[in-house]
């Protein structure tokens, strides 16, 4: 299908122009900064008050229909390479050890949770509750395991020297790394996105595990920590890691403690196996707690501060009385967004349509601790963490104004899109400059900012792909537009003026209709141009639409790798779209008539997208294992799944070797706790 490219000149006469850039209304700095507690007695007088008014329900949620992912495909998001840069950073250690890829992240010198890690040397891989350590060098093979129990649901792994810290539990909330998300169309203009989580009261615990590695053959736990709540998101700056936390308070389900600190405030466990030390305590001080000056729910945003050299007993606490949704983090600053609380018995057309989204800054610059900075608000609501980004003292939100359809109610108004720029003053996040009126009726699918840049994807039935100026944060505007069918979930910078898309291909009625890979030329801002679209056809996904870790672009060889799934065609097939003479080409899948799992890499640059080669893994109880990461180490490409690690060679992709994992051994005594242990 033709792109049909419209400048910021032009407008559809379905859908205004964006509005042009103003200065939206300063809020005062009183209604905005929140206070801290100056003592638990007013914390428990506050939370009481509120809590006679609220029953200790959470804030009201945004119902997502039902999406388009494969079953058994993660409900999370993510979730890049640097901004301002073509890559995740290539690492290159002492002694000749071998350059490698890091964690796909979204910020340079920012590290991010995931599920595999490397140090260049071995691979750290969690797989069904089991931490794996894998020499890379020579034939891969097999040099320690952990269990880690029943509380490795949904793990990550932050690497740090010789040590792993993992961080686990199960969050019963149903919220998980990288806020709300749920992209898919499931009808016609129906889009299955949640822009507002569900938060239930629960009594969910995270477990952060300390393991020193510093003999990979011989892995054991040398600290854990048990905090009460979800798990909601991590950065590492450095030595130092941010563990994000959002929990329930206890008083809401026993009445007992509504009198006390302790039904408000999270508990913390520390059990040592240095030391043989165990010790209970509040999770944070009452006196560090803050409370936003608009009443956003009791439940409790806590940031534990942890010194990775130093190991988890050096943890500092921050908390602030406030659901959290989403996080995101530079190199000088942690954000937090949280909604404002309403009574979610109000009906759906009675729910006001100008909601907006709080954010928080706290300031990382002291690596032993997190400092509070300032909050602001935007319109709308956040996708991802992606829909925030800091650049030169500025931050960029992109936010959408409400959901289309919230409770299967019919909206009020047209939702829009909007990019605000927001400058700290006085302790207040100001808004400075914004862009409106993007994608009226529609949805934000995708974000990515890119130095003065900002890319936006809205989506109901066609995918407008706005560029956006922000090169006068003061008066950000819209430089192009570019509107293609299907959407796009990921937006990944390649440099040198080009956009990688990963996404759906759209079919009739707005159903997806296969999983596409789009290579866009940004480097005329006022003029995005398509050059190449590949389609995997019906049936197929990626994990790339749901958590942006299972990407890889490796520079120095233009390679892009994503994981895969494509089913077995049913009944006559359909070839390839033919494209309209003088439109980029569409590349279909090899009508091999099969069925794929794996990974496929493509040569990505601006020639085009060229298939480079397919990766399988071997089979495990008859059937293949999904791959869920992809790693660069020297001259080889590593894939990684629960069925074990493979190492095929970077410039053929030719297959070298495959380790297989074993079956999960049953946890040790004394490990990570099996249950979360009792207060």
């Amino acid at each position: 299908m033709r792109a049909r490219l419209v400048t910021g000149l032009l407008a559809l006469a379905a859908i205004p122009a964006p509005a042009a850039a103003r200065a939206p209304h300063r809020s005062p700095a009183a209604k905005l900064r929140p206070r801290a507690f100056t003592s638990c007695t007013g914390l428990v007088g506050y939370a009481r008050r509120h809590f006679a008014v609220t029953h200790g329900v959470g804030v009201a949620p945004v119902q997502p229909l039902p999406d388009s992912r494969p079953t058994g495909a993660p409900k999370n998001a993510g979730t890049a390479t640097p901004l301002g840069s073509t890559a995740p950073t290539d690492r290159s250690g002492v002694n000749g050890t071998p350059t490698f890829s890091t964690t796909n992240n979204q910020e340079e010198g920012v590290e991010e949770p995931d599920i595999v890690k490397t140090d260049g040397s071995t691979i750290f891989a969690l797989s069904q509750g089991t931490l794996y350590a894998v020499a890379a060098a020579g034939t891969p093979r097999i040099v320690g395991t952990l269990a880690l129990g029943n509380n490795a649901s949904g793990a990550q792994l932050l690497l740090r020297g010789n040590r792993v810290i993992v961080i686990s539990g199960e969050a019963s909330s149903g919220i998980g790394k990288g806020g709300p998300v749920g992209v898919g169309v499931v009808g016609p203009g129906q889009p299955a996105i949640a822009l507002a989580p569900r938060r239930l009261p629960s009594v969910a615990q995270t477990v952060v595990t300390e393991i020193d590695v510093s003999d990979p053959a011989a892995m054991k736990v040398a600290r854990t920590m048990t905090l009460d709540g979800d798990f909601v998101d991590a950065r590492q700056n450095g030595g130092t890691a941010r563990v994000v936390i959002s929990s329930e308070p206890r008083a809401i389900a026993v009445a007992s403690l509504r009198t006390k600190p302790t039904g408000w405030v999270p508990t913390q466990r520390l059990r040592s196996r240095v030391t043989g030390r165990d010790s209970v305590r509040p999770l944070v001080a009452c006196r560090a707690i803050r409370r936003p000056a608009q009443f956003s729910g009791l439940g409790m945003l806590t940031i534990v501060t942890v010194d990775l050299d130093r190991g988890l007993w050096t943890s500092d606490s921050h908390a602030l009385m406030a659901d959290a949704q989403v996080v995101y983090g530079s190199q000088d600053s942690l954000y937090v967004a949280t909604h404002n609380w309403v009574d979610p018995q109000t009906a759906p057309d009675l729910i006001p349509p100008s909601q907006t989204t709080m954010i928080h800054r706290f300031a990382v610059t002291d690596p032993q601790r997190t400092t509070f900075a300032a909050s602001g608000q935007v319109p709308g609501y956040l996708l991802n963490q992606f829909s925030l980004s800091e650049h030169n003292g500025y931050l960029r939100a992109a936010t959408t104004s409400r959901p289309i359809w919230w409770g299967g109610g019919q909206p009020q108004s047209l939702s829009q899109s909007y990019v605000t720029v927001l400058k700290e003053s006085a302790g207040v996040l100001v808004p400075v400059g914004q862009v409106s009126g993007l994608g009226a009726g529609q949805q934000i699918y995708s974000v990515r900012f890119v130095a003065d840049t900002g890319y936006v994807v809205t989506f109901r039935q066609i995918d407008p792909l706005y560029t956006i100026d922000l090169r006068t944060p003061t008066a950000p505007s819209v430089a192009g537009q570019l509107e293609l069918e299907g959407y796009s979930s990921y937006l990944h910078p390649l440099g040198d003026g080009l956009l990688l898309g990963i996404g759906q291909d759209v079919g009739s009625g707005g159903r997806p209709a296969g999983a596409q890979v789009e290579l866009f030329d940004v480097s005329d801002p006022t003029a995005p141009k398509l050059l190449q679209r590949t389609t995997l056809g019906s049936g197929s996904s990626s994990d790339v639409n749901y958590d942006h870790h299972a990407f890889l672009f490796w520079p120095p060889t233009k390679l892009a790798v994503l994981p895969v799934q494509i089913s077995p065609p049913r009944g006559p097939q359909p070839g390839p779209p033919q494209p309209a003479p003088g439109a980029p080409s569409v590349v279909g899948p090899p009508s091999t008539g099969q069925g794929f799992v794996g990974a496929i890499a493509y040569h990505v640059d601006r020639s085009g997208i060229a298939e480079a080669g397919r990766i399988a893994h071997d089979a495990v109880n008859g059937s293949v294992p999904a791959i869920s990461r992809s790693i660069v180490i020297g001259d080889r490409l590593f894939t990684v799944s629960d069925g074990g690690v493979m190492a095929s060679a970077l410039d053929t992709l030719a297959r070298q070797a495959f380790v297989a994992f074993p079956a999960p051994p049953p946890p040790q005594p004394g490990q990570v706790p099996a249950q979360p242990p009792a207060r």
